[in-house]
């Protein structure tokens, strides 16, 4: 069997689907692993890095994909005019697709692959279940990007994080709040502290409370009847109610004005980002603070911010949007996601007689797959919901 890691043409897209590492794993499940030539550059991993984990190097993505029975990506591959090439027509009928396919975004794509038969499988839907834990892909990319945002704050910040005594006078720490007590929320809380930063965080489910003191920050507690049911069995938060939203935009309000910056993680499945930190919000807070918003690809959670753009606001507030974030920490980003892959994929493998196995029985097959057989089957999508 043949497994093809192309490059990916995605503007700002630097990360890889394989990793040196896990090509070897591959190599050892019996697999044929072809990369295409300068796949993992813009990770710090050479064509020599797969060549010596065992992949042979294919110099274009024709070549690459050719006659490949499994199919790697990052980001879902480009279709007709969407770039200089169209790298779902290479992909061979029947073969297995694998990557961040963005089913809710492209739904009109899930068509595509069932036309061509492909087994399309979107690593944004693994369930979040035990078993599941080591193949979850937005898990390990958040927590990058939590890294990562607290980074981009500092290296916008005309300050230092920790309280700083001199012979000329006292430092005094930033004061941060995080929005969002997920993955990268935590993250971005964990990192902030280690730069001396104080730290202060919001999010909808209560149970994020003792997750966000463990790290040493204060929790921003907004009193409502329906918060035990701000959260769903998969661990996400729930759209909560207008009345909600009335008393949270009033306790945000009050504390923004005391802070000096602000990282925002706020994301529902499927649905735009919630709008969490309105314009009168930002308008109020101090000359020189800095708003990250890690939901600016998907609309943003803070008012007046823009994808791939630093905005500065009339009170010199700056709104930082940067997108695909885990993209700007390429190697490692490329690592985890790697390694993800491969404990999807290994289980779909019979060494003894080197063939896939796809079993729909699965929970986690059940709850990635998105076409077979020439049909859109996946339930979140098969009626055109």
């Amino acid at each position: 069997m043949k497994i093809a890691i192309p490059k990916e043409r995605w503007p700002g897209e630097t990360r890889a689907a394989a990793s040196p590492e896990s090509v070897k794993k591959y190599t050892a499940l019996g697999l044929e692993v072809v990369v295409e030539t300068g796949a993992g550059v813009r990770a710090a991993l050479p064509d020599a890095a797969y060549k010596a984990a065992g992949a042979k190097i294919a110099r274009s993505l024709s070549a690459c994909l050719n006659d490949a029975d499994i199919v790697l990506k990052v980001r879902r591959p480009l279709g007709e005019g969407e770039g200089k090439v169209n790298e779902l027509a290479l992909i061979k009928e029947g073969a297995i697709l694998i990557g961040l396919l963005e089913p809710y975004d492209h739904k009109d794509h899930l068509q595509l692959y069932a036309k061509q038969k492909i087994q399309a499988f979107s690593m944004e839907l693994v369930p979040r279940i035990s078993r599941a834990q080591s193949m979850d892909v937005l898990s390990s990319q958040s927590n990058l990007a939590g890294y990562r945002a607290v980074l981009d704050a500092a290296g916008e910040f005309s300050r230092i994080y920790p309280m700083l005594m001199t012979a000329a006078g006292t430092v005094p720490p930033a004061r941060i709040v995080v929005i969002g007590a997920g993955v990268a929320g935590l993250q971005a809380i964990a990192t902030a502290r280690r730069l001396g930063a104080v730290v202060s965080a919001f999010d909808v489910r209560p149970a994020a409370k003792e997750q966000v003191e463990s790290l040493g920050a204060s929790f921003i507690n907004v009193e409502d009847d329906n918060a035990a049911e701000a959260e769903t069995a998969g661990g996400y938060a729930k759209e909560m109610s207008e009345d909600y939203k009335r008393r949270q935009a009033a306790k945000l309000h009050e504390v923004l004005k005391k802070t000096d910056i602000v990282i925002t993680t706020a994301l529902i499945p499927g649905r735009p980002a919630p709008l969490i930190v309105t314009e009168a919000m930002v308008a109020d807070m101090k000359p020189g603070s800095v708003l990250v918003d890690l939901a600016a690809e998907r609309g943003g959670n803070v008012a007046g911010v823009k994808p791939d753009e630093i905005v500065v606001t009339p009170n010199g507030a700056k709104l930082v949007g940067h997108v695909n974030v885990p993209a700007r920490v390429a190697t490692d980003a490329t690592n985890l996601y790697a390694k993800n892959l491969l404990n999807f994929v290994t289980p779909m493998i019979d060494q003894d007689n080197a063939s896939l196995h796809v079993n729909p029985e699965d929970e986690i097959i059940a709850g990635t797959l998105l076409t077979q057989n020439g049909a859109v089957i996946h339930p979140n999508f098969s009626q055109g919901d």
